[in-house]
Parts: C-alpha cells; sequence; structure tokens
C-alpha cells in the first residue's frame, strides 16, 4: 500500500551535514587532478571565483524556497516565474545532470577501489556499489538522511585532518621520508609561477572546476522531507563560503605544497597519490577510504536528487504517472528503478571504457549544471520582476547584492559555455548539450499536444 506524499523524515543534522558534504566529492577528490594539470597552481583563483558565483546561485535558490517552498524546487519555480517550457527544460536536465554526476561517481568509486585490488576488474565494483546505493535509496529517506550524515561527517573530519597533517609537514617535516626534499609553499610559484600554462590553460580549467560543484543545488530537493525547512535551509545555504574555502581552496593549496603540481598524476585521488609518493602510506591508505566515502555519498545523493526531481515532474504530468506512487516508507520506487537500469549501463562502460569514461562525463555533467544553475538564477529574477516592491522588501531570505550579484553570475554561466565552445576537447560536449536542450523542446510540445488530443476526446 503506498502514500500520496512525500515524508518529512530528514532534520536539521542531516540537513546541514547534507549540505557540507555536497561539496565535497568526487570532483574534488579525483577530478581536481585535471583542473592542477591544466592551471597549476592558478586553479586556487579558478575556485574562487566559481565558488563565489555559486554562492550567488544558492542564496537565489534560497530566497525562493524560503518565500514559497515547493517539491520539484527549482523546476517548480522556473515553470510557475518564467514558463512551464522552462520549467519542463530545467527539471530534466537536473535529472539529467545526476544521472552524469552519479556515473562519473561510480567510475571513480572503481578507480579508488583499484588502489586496494589492482587485481580486480573495475566493473566488479561498479555493479557492486550501483546495487548498494539503490538498496539505500529504496530504503526510508531517515536512511538516506543518517547516512549522509556520517559519510559527510568523515568526509569533512578526513579535510581537515588532512590539512592539519599538511601544514604539520610542511612546517616540520613531519612523517615523511628523506627524499621528500620539495615540500613546501615554495611549490605554489617554483615550477613556471602560479600561470604555468598561461592564461589558456587557466581558462581550460574552469570547466573541471565548475563539475566539482555539481550537485551543490541538492539542498533544495529536500524542501518537502526536511522538518523546519526555514531556518535549516538558509543556515545550510549560508555555510557554503565556509566549504568552499576550507574544502577546496586551502585543501588544494595544502596538497600542491606538499608535492609539486606538474607531478600529479590523473589515473588516482591526488590526495591519496601525494601522500603516497611522500611515503606516508598509512595517510594515503586512510585518504583512500576517504575518497570511497565521498564516492559513495555522491552516488547516494545524485540518485536521491534525481528521483525526487522526477517525482516532481510526474506531479506536473511531464513524466509517467506511475513515478507518482509512493511507498508506504514515501519512496518513488519505480523511478528508483529506472535509475538503477541507467546506472547499469554505467557498469557497461566500466567494463569497456574505463580509463576514459570519467573526464568525459564529467565534461557533459559541466554543460547541465550551468545551464541548471542559469536557470535557476532566471527564475529569481522572474519572480523578483513580478513581485510588488513592499513584497521584495519583506524577504525573509534575500540574495546579496541584488540585482549586480545575479547578473554576475548569470554572466559567468555564460562564459562557462563559451568556454565550452573554444576548446577543441569540449565542444562537443557543448553540441550534445545544445541537442539536448532542443530534445527536449521538442518533447515537451509533442507532450502539450498530445494532452490537448486527450482532452479533445473527452469533450
Amino acid at each position: 500500500m503506498g502514500t500520496n506524499e512525500l515524508k518529512r523524515g530528514m532534520n536539521k543534522r542531516q540537513v546541514i551535514f547534507l549540505a557540507l558534504g555536497s561539496a565535497i566529492g568526487t570532483g574534488l577528490f579525483y577530478g581536481s587532478a585535471q583542473a592542477i594539470k591544466l592551471a597549476g597552481p592558478s586553479v586556487l583563483i579558478a575556485y574562487c571565483i566559481a565558488g563565489l558565483t555559486i554562492f550567488m546561485v544558492m542564496r537565489a535558490l534560497g530566497e525562493m524556497i524560503i518565500h514559497n517552498p515547493l517539491p520539484g524546487s527549482f523546476a517548480r519555480y522556473a515553470a510557475n516565474y518564467i514558463s512551464p517550457l522552462a520549467g519542463f527544460l530545467t527539471g530534466w536536465t537536473y535529472v539529467f545532470e545526476m544521472l552524469l554526476v552519479g556515473l562519473a561517481d561510480i567510475t571513480a568509486f572503481a578507480t579508488y577501489m583499484g588502489f586496494w585490488y589492482p587485481d580486480v576488474a573495475p566493473w566488479v565494483w561498479a555493479l557492486s556499489i550501483t546495487l548498494i546505493i539503490t538498496a539505500i535509496n529504496l530504503a526510508a529517506v531517515e536512511v538516506y538522511g543518517e547516512l549522509e550524515f556520517w559519510l559527510s561527517s568523515i568526509k569533512i573530519i578526513a579535510i581537515i585532518a588532512m590539512i592539519v597533517l599538511g601544514i604539520a609537514i610542511i612546517l616540520c617535516g613531519w612523517g615523511i621520508n628523506s627524499t621528500s626534499s620539495t615540500v613546501g609553499v615554495h611549490n605554489l610559484w617554483r615550477n613556471d609561477g602560479i600561470f604555468p600554462n598561461g592564461w589558456f590553460g587557466f581558462l581550460a580549467c574552469f570547466s573541471v572546476v565548475v563539475f566539482a560543484f555539481g550537485g551543490i543545488e541538492i539542498i533544495g530537493m529536500t524542501v518537502m522531507e526536511i522538518q523546519d525547512p526555514h531556518q535549516t535551509i538558509s543556515k545550510a545555504i549560508n555555510s557554503t563560503p565556509v566549504r568552499i574555502l576550507l574544502f577546496y581552496i586551502i585543501s588544494l593549496a595544502i596538497l600542491m605544497s606538499l608535492y609539486p603540481w606538474n607531478k600529479i598524476g590523473l589515473m588516482d585521488s591526488p590526495f591519496v597519490s601525494i601522500f603516497e609518493n611522500l611515503g606516508i602510506s598509512s595517510a594515503a591508505n586512510i585518504l583512500n577510504i576517504v575518497v570511497v566515502t565521498a564516492a559513495i555519498s555522491a552516488m547516494n545523493s545524485a540518485m536521491y536528487g534525481a528521483a525526487r526531481m522526477i517525482y516532481g515532474l510526474s506531479q506536473e504530468g511531464y513524466a509517467l504517472k506511475k513515478f507518482q506512487y509512493l511507498s508506504k516508507n514515501g519512496i518513488p520506487i519505480f523511478v528508483i528503478l529506472l535509475i538503477l537500469s541507467i546506472f547499469l549501463l554505467g557498469v557497461v562502460l566500466n567494463y569497456f571504457y574505463h580509463e576514459q569514461l570519467f573526464f568525459l562525463i564529467a565534461a557533459m555533467a559541466t554543460f547541465a549544471t550551468v545551464f541548471v544553475w542559469m536557470m535557476i538564477l532566471f527564475s529569481q529574477i522572474f519572480m523578483r520582476l513580478k513581485m510588488p516592491k513592499e513584497v521584495q522588501c519583506g524577504l525573509k531570505f534575500p540574495i546579496p547584492f541584488w540585482p549586480i550579484g545575479t547578473i554576475f553570475s548569470i554572466l559567468f554561466m555564460v562564459f562557462i559555455f563559451v568556454l565550452l565552445w573554444f576548446f577543441d576537447d569540449t565542444r562537443p560536449v557543448l553540441i550534445v548539450g545544445i541537442i539536448w536542450v532542443f530534445w527536449l523542446v521538442i518533447c515537451f510540445y509533442a507532450l502539450k499536444l498530445c494532452n490537448l488530443k486527450k482532452k479533445r476526446k473527452k469533450i
């Protein structure tokens, strides 16, 4: 026997840590190696710029959530404030984003497990974790929330411990072998300066940097399943700058101080390989546990986010009615099974194309991520334009620096799209993204036409 509503099963503690942990995923632990290779130490500047923009996106989303909490979150806001087509595009592109993020994390998980078990085929790990994550998401939302709390706790504690250990090594040389004489903050400018690959390399890293923040907007999907959403959401969103500073900028600065940036490889997590190369095998093993945890957490969140969005789209008539069915625990079972079938595709891809798969999927996810963020910003603008001035003045969680902050953030999103077109490696990704949007437009009007014909038949 099913139920008709999502359950408010997550508490403030779980949501705060979900928000904190959503900033720490595969994009940081694995994808940062590619960003460092492209930009060198200047990648820290890229994370600062992108992080500021992401904060503005989150505040725009928070303003809408606190003013008018809705299931389906930003897809509903796009539909209500811009147009039904905008809501359709936003919702399904977010699903596309979460599926790509999930596939990337499946690939990363298989890579991490290869650190301990190099003889086991990657697809074995990919299949195992896919089935485990599905089982977790079929349980009650309280189980998801509690698991994310503990996974996020592990990631946060580990990052802080890594920073403390890194500082101790830099200042005292503690724990490293005698051959590691290159440790020091001078590594940030020693090898060809802060911009070793020039402006070309600096600009090229932005697509990878943006991917690292993909999924941070998942906090908006929890609004109908959390207790006291107003206070919880605002507190979680306001923690964004601290997480970006601590988890990305400081941690990567420490890593590149410990080990020359141009010696960091692409086939392992830089967090693990650097400590292994320094001769601190125990730290490398501990950090590999952490990056495995991060991949599990990211996959878990990707399935959760995609499932809740499809459920919301189904309520709006933009997906099969069957996807509205909820179990007695308030879980959209058929949606979870649909996502499982897509994640199993990731298992097959890991069997054939494991080495190339992550960065290809990450680039595609960047397009979807930026598109969703842009639609959030436009939705907030349209909401403001439709508001009387007295209502605007009474907003409980207004975006700072309005309207300059919103406009700046939109220009940054356009800048990312231009970069995707400019570089040969990412241009096909932008083309695929544009085709995806056109395909959704066709689907929207085809669906609208079908619904119109059904109504006429009833008459």
